[in-house]
């Protein structure tokens, strides 16, 4: 059986989005004759912790943990949080008061820990593994980023090993959709420039997750960018139907972290607006949010008069989140609203989102919020049972839910697409790993 070295920061006991994708890719490796080894972080600063995950990683497999060393307790101090408390990530703030220690975090992270807080752990990683990798050889390097660290420790053993090298993008680098709010100065700009060139042109095989990145990238390399999506496991929504709520709510349900970029006034005034109008609207409908929120969020409810309709859970467990979206009348796919810039992954066009194939998995009607010409639109589309509403269109948001709720009765599921399953895009990764191997 080969062998591939898998470089990852976000691994169990770390939850939310970022660890997914690579840990149900490990999950399945075997299967098609891929013996997976994992080299992660041993004590990482996680946003979210999820023990639930441990399940999925395969018994027996060799997993690889070193010290990391991140400038958190400087962010805490600057941003004024608590020692013990954990990192938001995605700049979201629960809390308005600290806004120039928020921006000075920015300033920081954008101008001095460049690409990212974990660059101190890319030297003493690229030195463990090339020691490890003389007595316990591999076929095949991976790198998964973000952090784009991890690319640059694969950068490193590749120009020590020579072994092939796979640089997987869950998200962009230079063009990431937040760089703007960065304040970058021109070196780091360039320095983020000449980095991302680098692990393009000497990666064997880049991989992304949606079309126009791979556009994007395939515009700055040479080498062979493919495309492989996110998705679901099967195996996480065979859920048994006692763990199902059966309240008769129409429940608009979020989950995953929603900042600044993702709180759309005219969702909120839309409900308001059905709540005042239609009594019956408004003894059933719940908004559930399970994650954590920007205080700009809970501002916007409260101004909207929904907080008493309104049900916030910082955490929750993989399994139990997929409960809750089975469950759901109303899933809402929230996108980041950077602007309509067409170049490059500033668009929020090109957003397409894991999330996003869970929630068609859960066969529940999504409510999108975004660009509906965009990459995730184009997704949905193919079920009318879902609705998609710009960017600042309160009365087709207004029409959009009105149309839900009357219709919540009467939608048609429709079964998942097969090809998201993650077992099948593993065997599109597994094409991948033969041909560089």
């Amino acid at each position: 059986m080969k062998k591939v070295l898998i470089l990852t920061y976000y691994w169990p006991p770390s939850g939310g989005a970022g660890v997914q994708r690579w840990l149900k890719f490990v999950k399945y490796l075997q299967e098609f004759g891929w013996e997976p080894v994992v080299y992660t972080a041993e004590n990482g600063e996680y946003p979210v912790l999820d023990d639930s995950l441990f399940k999925d990683i395969p018994k027996g497999i060799t997993i690889l943990k070193q010290p990391i060393w991140e400038p958190y307790q400087l962010y805490k101090k600057v941003i004024g949080q608590k020692k013990d408390q954990r990192v938001v990530s995605g700049f979201l703030q629960e809390n308005g008061t600290k806004r120039l220690g928020h921006k000075v975090s920015l300033w920081l992270r954008g101008n001095v820990f460049i690409p990212d807080a974990r660059r101190f752990w890319i030297r003493p990683s690229i030195s463990y593994l090339s020691k490890w990798l003389q007595e316990h050889p591999v076929d095949l390097i991976v790198s998964t980023g973000p952090p784009h660290s991890m690319h640059l420790i694969g950068l490193g053993l590749k120009l020590k090993t020579g072994l092939p090298w796979l640089a997987d993008f869950r998200d962009p680098w230079v063009n990431i959709d937040f760089a703007g709010d960065l304040s970058m100065c021109t070196w780091a700009k360039n320095r983020n420039v000449f980095l991302e060139k680098k692990v393009l042109q000497t990666a064997d095989q880049v991989v992304v997750v949606s079309e126009l990145m791979a556009e994007e990238f395939r515009s700055k390399t040479s080498k062979p960018v493919a495309v492989i999506t996110n998705g679901y496991d099967p195996d996480d929504f065979d859920i048994p139907d006692s763990l199902l709520r059966h309240d008769g709510k129409f429940s608009i349900v979020h989950t995953g972290s929603l900042n600044d970029r993702r709180n759309h006034p005219e969702l909120w005034e839309s409900i308001a607006r059905l709540r005042k109008e239609n009594p019956a609207f408004k003894v059933s409908c719940v908004i559930r949010l399970i994650g954590k929120n920007d205080f700009s969020v809970r501002q916007r409810i409260e101004q909207a008069g929904l907080l008493e309709c309104t049900e916030w859970v910082d955490y929750m467990p993989h399994a139990q989140i997929i409960a809750e979206q089975k469950s759901a009348a109303v899933l809402l796919l929230s996108i980041n609203n950077y602007g309509n810039e067409e170049k490059g992954f500033f668009s929020p066009k090109a957003t397409l989102t894991g999330k996003l194939f869970e929630y068609l998995a859960a066969q529940r009607p999504v409510l999108m919020v975004g660009p509906e010409d965009g990459q995730a639109a184009e997704v949905l589309a193919i079920n009318p049972m879902h609705r998609i509403v710009g960017f600042g269109k309160t009365e087709a948001m207004y029409h959009a839910l009105k149309s839900m709720y009357e219709q919540r009765n009467t939608l048609q599921l429709m079964q998942a697409d097969e090809r998201f399953s993650r077992k099948t895009l593993t065997g599109e990764l597994v094409k991948l790993l033969e041909q560089i191997s």
